[in-house]
């Protein structure tokens, strides 16, 4: 084998082909890692741009093993290992064709195709200058042809698409420089190892070694190494005093972690956790042969890991006023806060700061990262600011000061009074950041009422509740059609309302509130020893009004407990951040779906008109035509933008699998919900009843409220799902039940060990609403079915059946299909069941 290192421009260059093998996986990076390579291309674009000599980014190896050479001259390498980052990269690639294309840029679009993504002069599937394996092949030629097609709902299509919101979000912040700045560091700035296997050596074997690996050093584990090995003489004796008792205390995650915050707080914060060897050992390495010099270090990372643990855990913390602001941190969870928290303990540590004053200083920080999450302004470059503020805060004025000046500076977006206040009446907050921070903000917001005896939230075992329920009953339906706006249903006026702050609130009694109607919550309600609950209670209503009134006097509270930026209003100009995420939104749509003004306004917490307004003047958007009206029709005031030639709307989404009724309707199950988009960006949506425990074995009351409810609402299908329930139960499997009012049910398989369990449901149902979930969204994150494939085919098999229509768009989310189905089909739903059971033991087989 020989190596030798490449930009990616060169190793894709020529008549060649790189082919997957059929023993690889299929493409399986998601947003996280798509995110972090985005990250590092962006450094590298920004870096370029200030004029700096930007260094390759290592992006990793490519082992490769020759294959036949074609008749036509086309040289076939097989991809032993490094086809999720080669195949990633040219996905990048065929984005950045397409939005060079939009703005205009035809020598672009020639020169991407024809230097990085086909063989020109080849047809066939030689073509192709990547060949990903079968199951990937037909998404990936999709998208290298401009299929409409392109961008479907697996994996591939994921990428595709994210590269292309990536792109169109750089383009519409950066200058007329960025997009060809973006093309050089993705050619010629992104370093590969080339690994090139020998003719006749065993490619299979090479893959079987590269992927069984063992457990490797980390990057502390390294620094541990070069810095005793420069200490011949002092080294056991400052490893027993210095280092082992700071190993100890911090276990490895955080004595990792320690290390690259060391860097941060230095000023080296764009060193990557990768890098932290690399890093410190280059800042050390003048040190080599000075070993008082070396112990100096030490000692100061080992003060500094004191330091540390009270910020991971503030009971060591003396000073009443800033453990209580670094509990409050532990509690909202993450990392972000951790090099400006460490950096004001150093300056504490060193005498220039008070411990009043670095209270107040992470005060600003809660205030900044709470606000952030209510106005739903987007996390990129986030962790960014946090590394960046040690080095960048002023030093001539009190630490707290330096804080909010710094956090208030231009493009650091720290909401104002202003857009607090409508972030809270208006938009989604309960699909806001995750579970423990939405409890977070609720349970503050719950102690700022100061009462007289206050709850031990530590003891108590509290849930965000919905006032007006998710599934409402009829009569919460007649209250609001009281308040409808012209030309708005109740069901769209809950829509938006639902999951906004003012209707939010936490409680020990979620089963029992569940959807009833108000004056049965007022009951409930009304003997909590919650503050913010005797309020809702002592309402005499709840709807629209009551709701907004609420969300006003929750504002004033949350103004007073997260104080704002200097000069506290927005930015004239600055574009609110909902447009970002409308955007986003429509970008992560899978090609064959299409949504709503009104579900793009829920999700966005803005009105359908507004979003209805702005997609009108920009219909340049990525996926605008995609956005119908509640009737699922093309809206009569769309219009592509003067010089755009593509195909009508309707035109072009049935060119991508959308289905038209005669009357010009969008098919109801390929339509998006705002939920379904907030799943697709990556929120934490917590569907109605998805949340309930699953309790272990079969609970017998349980399975007889959900036969009574079965049978109450629907009789005719009530046989036959018992029976397929019968049938589950001899082919392995159990039931378990929700806890909520309406019963859910959950045929679940065991496909795991003793000691390694794992637990599929193929479906959720539901005896009073009257539907059956398939819960892709679960499925995709377990074992055999994290296979789009087989998602694919559990799909597939179920539409076989009459009355099932679920969307491929829907691979990744919860579509479903009635109840009743089971009335006529039930031996056919029974097949697909057994199908289920028989690739959950196949896969379970090749486990062992």
């Amino acid at each position: 084998m020989r190596a030798q290192e490449i930009t990616f421009l060169k190793l894709v260059q020529g008549d060649k082909q790189f082919q997957v093998p059929l023993y690889q996986r299929t493409y399986s990076w998601g947003r996280e890692q798509l995110q972090r390579l985005w990250e590092d291309v962006g450094e590298l674009v920004e870096q370029h741009l200030a004029g700096e000599a930007a260094a390759p980014h290592f992006l990793g190896s490519v082992v490769l093993a020759p294959g036949q050479i074609q008749a036509g001259g086309v040289q076939r390498w097989l991809v032993v290992d490094g086809q999720q980052r080669l195949t990633t990269l040219m996905l990048a690639f065929t984005a950045l064709r397409d939005h060079l294309k939009e703005t205009g840029d035809a020598r672009g679009v020639d020169r991407v195709h024809r230097q990085i993504l086909v063989n020109e002069f080849h047809e066939g599937a030689d073509h192709y200058r990547l060949l990903p394996t079968q199951a990937d092949r037909e998404a990936y030629t999709a998208c290298v042809q401009s299929r409409a097609e392109a961008g479907g709902s697996d994996n591939v299509g994921a990428a595709y698409r994210f590269f292309r919101g990536a792109l169109a979000e750089g383009h519409e912040a950066g200058d007329g420089r960025w997009t060809a700045t973006v093309e050089t560091a993705l050619k010629d700035l992104l370093s590969i190892v080339e690994i090139t296997a020998e003719s006749g050596d065993n490619v299979y074997r090479i893959f079987e070694s590269i992927n069984n690996t063992g457990v490797g050093l980390s990057q502390s584990d390294l620094l541990r190494n070069y810095v005793f090995m420069l200490l011949p003489k002092r080294g056991e004796r400052i490893y027993q005093e210095l280092w082992l008792p700071m190993q100890q205390s911090l276990g490895p995650k955080n004595l990792e972690l320690l290390v690259w915050l060391d860097l941060v707080v230095r000023g080296h914060y764009k060193t990557k956790q990768s890098e932290i060897y690399r890093e410190q050992q280059k800042r050390l390495q003048p040190l080599a042969g000075d070993e008082d010099a070396l112990q100096r270090e030490i000692e100061q990372l080992a003060e500094r890991a004191g330091r540390f643990l009270r910020i991971v855990e503030p009971a060591r913390e003396q000073s009443p006023a800033l453990r209580a602001v670094l509990e409050r941190l532990a509690s909202w969870g993450g990392q972000t806060h951790y090099p400006l928290a460490l950096h004001l303990l150093d300056l504490l540590a060193a005498g220039r700061t008070t411990p009043d004053d670095a209270a107040q200083a992470l005060g600003y920080v809660e205030s900044y990262l709470v606000r952030r999450l209510i106005c739903q302004t987007p996390t990129t470059g986030l962790n960014r600011i946090f590394m960046e503020a040690p080095k960048e805060l002023e030093t001539d004025r009190p630490a707290a000061e330096a804080v909010r000046r710094f956090l208030s500076g231009r493009r650091r977006r720290w909401p104002s009074d202003e857009e607090l206040r409508e972030a809270i009446r208006t938009k989604p907050f309960y699909w806001s950041g995750r579970p423990p921070q939405r409890s977070y903000i609720l349970r503050r917001l719950e102690e700022s009422y100061r009462p007289s005896e206050p709850v031990d939230f530590a003891k108590a075992s509290l849930s965000v509740e919905h006032v007006l329920p998710q599934r409402p009953a009829p009569a919460w339906f007649d209250l609001l059609s009281e308040e409808t706006e012209p030309n708005q249903t109740p069901q769209e006026l809950h829509d938006l309302l639902v999951h906004t702050l003012g209707n939010l609130t936490l409680t020990g009694d979620n089963g029992k509130l569940s959807n009833h109607p108000f004056e049965r919550k007022q009951q409930i309600l009304d003997s909590s020893a919650l503050r913010m609950n005797l309020e809702i209670a002592s309402a005499q209503r709840w709807g629209k009004a009551e709701i907004l009134a609420r969300a006003d006097g929750l504002s004033e509270r949350a103004v007073d407990l997260w104080p704002g930026p200097i000069g506290g209003v927005k930015p004239a100009g600055e574009e609110s951040p909902g447009w970002a995420e409308l955007r986003a939104a429509l970008v992560a749509m899978p090609s064959g779906a299409w949504t709503t003004y009104g579900d793009v306004a829920e999700l966005i917490g803005s009105h359908p008109v507004a979003v209805g307004a702005y997609l009108g003047g920009n219909s340049t958007v990525i996926g605008a035509y995609r956005v119908l009206t509640s009737e699922g029709k093309i809206s009569p005031s769309f219009r592509w933008a003067d010089g755009d030639d593509r195909q009508p709307p309707q035109e072009l989404l049935t060119s991508e699998g959308v289905r038209f009724d005669t009357w010009g309707r969008a098919n109801r199950s390929q339509r998006l919900t705002a939920a379904e988009l907030a799943t697709l960006l990556g929120k934490d949506v917590t569907q109605p009843a998805a949340h309930d425990a699953l309790p272990e074995g079969e609970d017998a009351a349980a399975a007889e409220r959900f036969r009574t409810q079965l049978q109450e609402h629907w009789p005719d299908a009530h046989p036959d799902v018992m029976g397929a329930l019968d049938f589950w139960r001899r082919q392995g499997g159990h039931v378990n039940y929700g806890r909520h009012d309406e019963t859910s049910c959950f045929p679940m398989l065991d496909a795991g060990t003793s000691r390694s369990p794992h637990l599929l449901w193929p479906v959720a149902i539901y005896p009073v609403s009257g539907t059956v979930e398939v819960v892709f969204q679960h499925l995709k994150s377990r074992t055999p079915f994290d296979d789009t494939e087989q998602r694919r085919e559990l799909l597939h098999r179920l539409n076989k059946i009459a009355g099932v229509d679920l969307p491929e768009a829907k691979l990744e989310l919860r579509p479903s299909f009635p109840v009743t189905v089971f009335a006529e089909h039930g031996d056919e739903i029974c097949e697909v069941l057994d199908w289920f059971v028989g690739v959950a033991a196949l896969d379970l087989a090749r486990r062992d």
